[in-house]
C-alpha cells in the first residue's frame, strides 16, 4: 500500500485521521504539525526511515499523509489536494470552529477510500498526469491566443496604414487633376492673350501700309 496514514487538522487541532496499519504515524504527524508554521501556506515533505510525510497547508487547514518513499511526490500531493477540496466542500465554515475529531466518524471513511484509490488504482496517476498535460496545453493555448491577438493588432496597424496610404493617394490624384486644370486654363488665357496681341500688331501694320486707321486705301 502506497499511502498508509492521513490526517486533516486546523492548526494543531486534529479534525479527522485514518491509519491503514498500526504505526506511530499519528504521533509523528502531531510533532510535524508543531513544526510547520501556521500562518503560511506550505507544501513540504519530511522523511522518516523509509516513509515520507507529505504536508499541504492552505488557509490554516493542514492535510498530511504518510506514504512509502517509492511512491514519489506527485501522487501523495495529488491525494492531499483532493482531500483538502473534499473536506472544504463538505464542512465549509464549520472547519474554523469544530472541536478535535468532530468530523472523524464521517470523514475517516473518505480518507480510507481515497488512500486506497491513490495507492492502488493505476488511473489515479493517469488522471494526475492528464491534469498536468491539460495545464500545459492550456498554457500553450493562452500563449497562442496572445500571439494571435498580437498578430491581430499588427494586422489592424497594417490596415490602418493601408487605408492611410489609399487616402493619401486619392488626395494626390485630386490635387494632380486640379493642377492640370489650372495649368490648362492658364495656357488657354496665355494663348488668348497672344492671339489678341497678334491681331493688334496685324492691325497696326495694315494701318501703316494703308495710310490710316480706317484702311481706306487698301479697300
Amino acid at each position: 500500500m502506497g499511502i498508509l496514514y492521513a490526517m486533516v487538522a486546523r492548526g494543531s487541532v486534529v479534525l479527522s485521521e485514518y491509519s491503514g496499519m498500526s504505526t506511530t504515524a499519528g504521533d509523528i504527524a502531531r510533532k510535524i504539525l508543531d513544526k510547520v508554521p501556521g500562518d503560511t501556506d506550505t507544501h513540504v515533505s519530511f522523511s522518516q526511515d523509509r516513509y515520507i510525510f507529505h504536508v499541504n497547508r492552505t488557509d490554516n487547514l493542514t492535510v498530511l499523509c504518510m506514504a512509502e518513499d517509492n511512491l514519489g511526490r506527485r501522487i501523495p500531493f495529488a491525494f492531499l489536494e483532493d482531500i483538502h477540496k473534499r473536506f472544504v466542500q463538505t464542512y465549509g465554515r464549520a472547519i474554523h470552529t469544530a472541536p478535535a475529531y468532530a468530523m472523524n466518524d464521517e470523514f475517516s471513511r473518505v480518507l480510507s477510500q481515497q488512500m486506497e484509490y491513490y495507492s492502488n488504482d493505476p488511473s489515479a496517476d493517469r488522471i494526475n498526469r492528464l491534469k498536468g498535460e491539460m495545464s500545459q496545453v492550456r498554457t500553450v493555448m493562452i500563449e497562442n491566443i496572445d500571439k494571435v491577438l498580437d498578430r491581430g493588432e499588427r494586422l489592424e496597424l497594417l490596415v490602418d496604414k493601408t487605408e492611410t496610404m489609399q487616402g493619401n493617394t486619392l488626395r494626390f490624384r485630386k490635387q494632380a487633376r486640379r493642377f492640370r486644370a489650372t495649368v490648362w486654363w492658364r495656357n488657354c488665357k496665355l494663348m488668348f492673350a497672344l492671339i489678341i496681341v497678334l491681331l493688334i500688331l496685324l492691325y497696326i501694320i495694315l494701318a501703316f501700309l494703308c495710310h490710316g486707321p480706317l484702311l481706306s486705301s487698301c479697300f
